[in-house]
C-alpha cells in the first residue's frame, strides 16, 4: 500500500509521527488506554559500559518496551529512541528487545496471539559495547525468526535516523515493513560507505543521492518495503493495522534470499548505480 502526498492544508493539520519520541510513538500505536511499559526508566536498567567511557547512561538504554493491545489483539511495541546515541544498540537495550520477542513467542505457544511492532530508528550496533551489542542484535534476529512463525512482526522506519547495520537485517527479517519518505534503510550508512569505498563511490554529503538509493520511497518501489506512507500518525497506525490483519505473509521476504542473490549477481559494479537501475534489478523476475 502507498499513500499520495499531502496538500499544504493536510500537512499542517496532520499529527507528525517523526516528531514524537520513542515512548510517545509506542503509546500512540497501541489501543487507547492499554499501553503498559515494561522495564521503564524508573527501573534503572542501564548500560554499565558507558559511564567508564565518559558517556552518560540513559535509564532505559534508549529502548522502550510497551505492552498492550493493537486492534484489540495482544501486542508488544519495541521502540528505539533515535535521539539517544543515534539509536545505537547495546547490550541492555538489545536484551530488552530480544526478551520481549521471546516472551511474545512464548505467549503464542501458550495460546495468547501476541504480535510485535518494532520501531527502527537506529544506526546499528553501539560501538562502545562492541561484541556485546552484536550478540544482542543476533538474539533479536533469533527472536524475530521465532515469533514470526506465529504472528506478524511489523517493522516501522519513520525517520529521521534511519535503520542501519545489524538492525537493518532485523528489519529485513520482519514480516512487513512500513516506511515514510524520511526513512532510510541500508546495511551501511553513507559515511561508512564513503570511508571504505571513497567519495567517488558514495558522497555522504549528497542528500538527494542518498535518499534516491536508500530512502523510504525507493525501498518501497524496489519491493523491499510493504507500505509507504506519509509522516502522519493516522496513516502509520492504519498501515500497521492493515499489516496485522493481513496475517502471516505466504513467504517472508528473507526466505526469498536466493532470488535476491540471483538479482545481485547481475549488477555491473563498474557502473554507478542509479535509482532506476536498482528498482529494475529488484523488481524483475521471481524477486518482484
Amino acid at each position: 500500500m502507498s499513500t499520495t502526498a499531502m496538500n499544504s492544508t493536510d500537512f499542517r493539520q496532520r499529527d507528525s509521527f517523526i516528531e514524537l519520541g520513542a515512548r510517545q510513538r509506542a503509546i500512540a500505536l497501541l489501543d487507547q488506554g492499554t499501553a503498559r511499559e515494561l522495564l521503564g526508566p524508573f527501573d534503572r536498567v542501564k548500560s554499565p559500559w558507558l559511564e567508564p567511557q565518559g558517556i552518560t547512561a540513559q535509564a532505559d538504554d534508549g529502548v522502550v518496551v510497551m505492552k498492550g493491545t493493537l486492534g484489540q489483539q495482544p501486542a508488544v511495541v519495541l521502540a528505539i529512541e533515535g535521539g539517544y546515541e543515534g539509536g545505537s544498540m547495546g547490550e541492555v537495550g538489545g536484551a530488552k528487545i530480544a526478551a520481549a520477542l521471546e516472551l511474545a513467542a512464548e505467549d503464542n505457544r501458550q495460546g495468547v496471539p501476541t504480535c510485535a511492532v518494532i520501531l527502527f530508528e537506529t544506526g546499528g550496533v553501539r560501538l562502545q559495547e562492541a561484541n556485546l551489542g552484536l550478540a544482542a542484535i543476533a538474539d533479536i534476529h533469533a527472536g524475530i525468526a521465532d515469533l514470526r512463525r506465529y504472528q506478524p512482526v511489523i517493522g516501522v522506519s519513520a525517520g529521521t535516523v534511519g535503520c542501519y547495520g545489524g538492525m537493518s537485517i532485523a528489519a529485513g527479517l520482519c514480516s512487513y515493513l512500513v516506511c515514510t519518505r524520511d526513512a532510510r534503510l541500508g546495511l551501511n550508512g553513507p559515511q561508512v560507505i564513503e570511508q571504505e569505498a571513497g567519495i567517488a563511490e558514495f558522497d555522504s554529503r549528497d542528500k538527494p543521492f542518498i535518499w534516491s538509493l536508500t530512502g523510504g520511497e525507493q525501498r518501497y518501489q524496489s519491493g523491499l518495503v510493504d507500505a509507504y506512507v506519509q509522516d502522519d500518525l493516522a496513516q502509520i497506525h492504519a498501515a500497521v493495522l492493515q499489516c496485522l490483519r493481513a496475517g502471516l505473509p505466504r513467504q517472508h521476504r528473507s526466505d526469498r534470499f536466493r532470488d535476491y542473490l540471483a538479482r545481485l549477481a547481475e549488477v555491473d559494479t563498474s557502473v554507478q548505480a542509479t535509482a532506476e537501475s536498482v528498482r529494475h534489478i529488484y523488481t524483475k523476475g521471481s524477486a518482484s
